[in-house]
């Protein structure tokens, strides 16, 4: 079988097909103050370097509104911004990887996984191998594609969210799995560490998600009369476990929107512990004491990642229409984060 790196080379040195493919595309705020494109793509395309977006402007490969540009052109309000290939995107080249996978539940129709944290779930920018589709092509012959071309997708959680997903493995299973998570009649609890003591034992959070303009790889809530720019979304809360100055908090998405547990908590206070992209890989709340500092460094060493897990996952069966539900472990990284946390909060009682 030809390797993951042959096949990107049969592409790239395929000089019969002249058409370009577009790889990325960006139009710019219309108040985007001017920026030169290398700089502006740098805060758009996750894992890219400025070597090798200078590298594409040299190449003639970046388009501002139809016409190649340099690295130095000034990005504008309103600009339409291509990065174009003679060769397909790679999360294309879905090559099947011996990857193992812990699967909880199979039958005919459809599997349940439990993902580590750390595996990405479908190919994309920077990730082109060792990916849950990789695996599950491997494992799995005519999964069917999802709406956007991905064999078996059903729904996704992110690369550092660790837990449970029910993959399709027929038609039948996609439509009717797609459906119910559509109507919202699917069941997904997570189990969190959030920054700080929530003060209610538990609530519901709402509001509209969408892309943060300053900051394309985060999203953030939108409201009042900037509602319309997201999409609506719903987290309910549940305190598990107060730890101190973190909190251990289920929560059952009625929505789900990318990143949606992440940006409610940060927009209500609480952003989840060690979650480097929404800024909770700093200390949010404590003190200032240097032994402080170090016990956080140390849980943010146990835990090096944002402290998520898709605990459990419930749906009808698509052909029996049994209701089925699967609990997974809360990972080993986490169970020692907690109990690192729980320590340091009794602790912290018998002092007062």
């Amino acid at each position: 079988m030809n390797s993951n790196k042959d096949l990107r080379e049969e592409i790239e040195d395929e000089e019969e097909d002249e058409s370009l493919y577009e790889h990325h595309k960006f139009i710019a705020e219309v108040g985007q103050k001017p920026l030169r494109v290398d700089k502006y793509l740098m805060n758009f395309i996750e894992n890219a370097t400025r070597n090798k977006i200078q590298k594409a402007a040299k190449s003639g490969n970046i388009y501002v509104n139809g016409e190649t540009v340099k690295q130095n052109y000034k990005v504008k309000g309103g600009d339409t911004v291509q990065v174009m290939f003679e060769h397909p995107p790679y999360e294309y080249l879905l090559v099947p990887e011996d990857i193992p996978l812990d699967i909880v539940f199979e039958d005919d129709t459809l599997l349940v996984v439990n993902k580590p944290a750390g595996m990405v779930v479908h190919p994309g920018h920077g990730n082109y191998s060792g990916t849950l589709i990789n695996a599950l092509v491997h494992h799995f012959d005519n999964l069917p594609n999802n709406s956007s071309d991905r064999p078996g997708l059903v729904h996704r959680i992110d690369k550092d969210t660790s837990g449970l997903l029910v993959i399709a493995k027929t038609e039948e299973a996609m439509a009717h799995l797609s459906k119910q998570f559509f109507d919202k009649t699917s069941e997904r609890e997570y189990v969190a560490i959030v920054w700080g003591n929530m003060e209610e034992d538990e609530g519901t959070i709402e509001g509209n998600i969408g892309r943060n303009p300053k900051n394309r790889l985060q999203n953030i809530v939108y409201i009042g009369d900037d509602a319309d720019n997201g999409k609506p979304a719903v987290t309910h809360f549940k305190v598990i476990e107060r730890l101190g100055y973190v909190t251990l908090v289920s929560c059952k998405l009625e929505t789900g929107r990318t990143h949606q547990i992440r940006v409610h908590m940060k927009h209500i206070g609480h952003t989840l512990f060690n979650d480097e992209r929404y800024g909770g890989d700093r200390i949010l709340k404590g003190t200032t004491f240097t032994k402080y500092k170090q016990f956080v460094d140390n849980c943010f060493k146990i835990l090096p990642r944002q402290a998520l897990h898709a605990k459990t996952l419930g749906f009808e069966h698509p052909v029996s229409g049994e209701w089925m539900s699967f609990n997974s472990d809360i990972p080993e990284d986490m169970v020692n984060c907690i109990e690192k946390w729980r320590g340091y909060a009794k602790n912290q009682l018998e002092e007062l």
